[in-house]
This record gives structure tokens, C-alpha cells and sequence, in this order.
């Protein structure tokens, strides 16, 4: 079967992984061609981590590396519970992330609702 497989991975799923099984899961999957969404974005630490080591995996003649893009954070909002979350500094946690491997996927345009890609055949 020729075409680009997308690996749609569930909250569910993600949740049951540690950090590293995350970064892990992505890069396996991504290094072989893949497309992977994720339901609920990685954490900023998760996120900087995944960056980290993929650049420590990009190789001359092979892993080009990746491109990703995250849906933003929604809006606190304006209640108690928002200005807690404003003043301890915590954020909510991102939400839909499309990563993909950097020489087949190209973010055209990015919203608050929508992210355009284009993905190339291998």
C-alpha cells in the first residue's frame, strides 16, 4: 500500500506514557515516515525535550529532523479559577499537536482553530 500513514494517538494513550515513552513513541514513529497527531499536545517541558533529542538523532543522510505545530492553549478564564492559574504561573496544557517529519511536512497556516499542513509523499 503506498500513501502517508497518520498515527492518530488519544489523551487516553498519552497519558499512560512517561515523558521519555512520549518523546520516544513520536520519534519512532515520525523517523519512519509518519504523521502523528496527538488528541492533547505534549507539556512545554515534554515539548523543549522532544526538540532536544531529535536534534541529537538528525543525521546527514538520513532523520531530517521534524516540524510540529500545536494548537494554543485555550484562554483562561476569567473567574477564580483563571486568576489562580495566572498568579502560580501554571498554564493550561496545549491541545491538538501535528508532528511529522520535517522533509514531508510543511505548516501552511496556523489559527486559534485550524492548522494547515501540506504533506509531501515519501
Amino acid at each position: 500500500m503506498q500513501g502517508i500513514q497518520i498515527d492518530l494517538i488519544s489523551e487516553e494513550r498519552l497519558a499512560r506514557l512517561t515523558p521519555m515513552e512520549k518523546i520516544r513513541l513520536i520519534l519512532d514513529d515520525v523517523k519512519q515516515g509518519n504523521i502523528v497527531v496527538l488528541e492533547k499536545g505534549l507539556a512545554p517541558e515534554e515539548a523543549s525535550r522532544l526538540i532536544e533529542v531529535t536534534m541529537m538523532e538528525i543525521s546527514p543522510d538520513g532523520f531530517s529532523g521534524i516540524e510540529m505545530e500545536t494548537y494554543p492553549a485555550k484562554e483562561a478564564g476569567a473567574g477564580l479559577s483563571g486568576l489562580i492559574s495566572r498568579i502560580s504561573g501554571r498554564q493550561p496544557g496545549s491541545r491538538l499537536t501535528v508532528i511529522g517529519p520535517a522533509n514531508q511536512l510543511r505548516m501552511i497556516r496556523k489559527d486559534k482553530d485550524l492548522i494547515s499542513a501540506w504533506i509531501s509523499s515519501r
